[in-house]
């Protein structure tokens, strides 16, 4: 099976299965997410192995894990997690490397990488934001607004890819991403605002009975698309400094989890914020 064939099988699998967890919500979710988050850190850990960090592998991998279950948990108001819970955390991570790191083990090194893995990697929790949106009426209507920003990052993406072959000329950043063009990115916007502006006036409003102003719309669109192409840019420096190519090959044909959920860790939180200041209430 050819490398585009194994992709696509993936991609018509994946999409659906993972388009009826968002609408199933509660622990289907979670576990998803958890799942996600999991996968994700220990290519983290990975990486960051390659770049001459020995970070807390277990504690990355079970934390980042944890993160998309708290939510839940606080979720169904079974949690109150406060900043003191996340600082003593941290101060944990810290005192670990006194006795599992030393002098000799880069110990500075080993905390920091720790602690950003698992807020990197839990940011993919910000799909609870999205799905149980105050405004959301459904789980028809949370599953929309949870695909709003994911089909952007799409879009962002294949506009990318198609502009940047049809008419890439200047390379955009090629000391961190040789590939990618000005061009593309140009085209990856344009074509984010154009799919952005007929999901809202043809799904987001008639599913989720939700709405964004025109304006709104595009700046909204384009702040995706800008902030998916900084995450894509942000993961292959990560790699670049390591290395190495992929994060894993645990998906086949796509590489690694953190290959396909670079642009979306960026997005989500962002999206999460803009849409709480945009969004309005559209009865149909």
């Amino acid at each position: 099976m050819s490398e585009f064939s194994r992709r696509l099988l993936f991609a018509v699998i994946a999409a659906p299965a993972g388009i009826a967890f968002i609408y199933l919500g509660g622990p289907f979710l979670a576990t998803l997410l958890s799942i996600i988050a999991a996968l994700g850190a220990w290519e983290f850990c990975r990486i960051a192995r390659a770049s001459g960090a020995e970070p807390f592998d277990a504690v990355a991998i079970i934390a980042s894990a944890a993160v998309p279950l708290v939510v839940y948990g606080v979720h169904l108001r079974l949690l109150a997690p406060t900043l003191t819970h996340v600082l003593v955390a941290i101060l944990a991570v810290f005192a670990a490397t006194v006795f599992f790191r030393g002098t000799t083990g880069r110990p500075v090194l080993a905390a920091a990488t720790t602690v950003f893995c698992v807020t990197y990697v839990g940011l993919i929790a910000y799909v609870f934001e999205l799905r149980f949106d105050d405004y959301v009426v459904s789980a028809v209507g949370g599953t929309a607004l949870v695909m709003f920003p994911i089909l952007l990052t799409w879009a962002t993406d294949v506009g990318a890819y198609a502009f940047g072959r049809m008419f890439g000329a200047h390379k955009l950043m090629p000391s961190v991403s040789p590939g990618k063009t000005i061009e593309g990115a140009a085209g990856g916007l344009l074509l984010s605002i154009i799919i952005g502006w007929l999901y809202v006036r043809f799904l987001l409003h008639p599913l989720a009975q939700l709405a964004l102003l025109p304006l709104a719309t595009i700046v909204f669109a384009t702040c995706v698309s800008v902030v998916a192409q900084i995450g894509d840019l942000a993961e292959s420096l990560l790699k670049r400094e390591a290395g190495v190519k992929d994060s894993s090959t645990i998906i086949p044909g796509h590489g690694g989890v953190l290959d396909r959920f670079d642009s979306m860790l960026f997005v989500l939180p962002v999206a999460a914020l803009l849409l709480h200041a945009l969004l309005i209430p559209a009865p149909v």
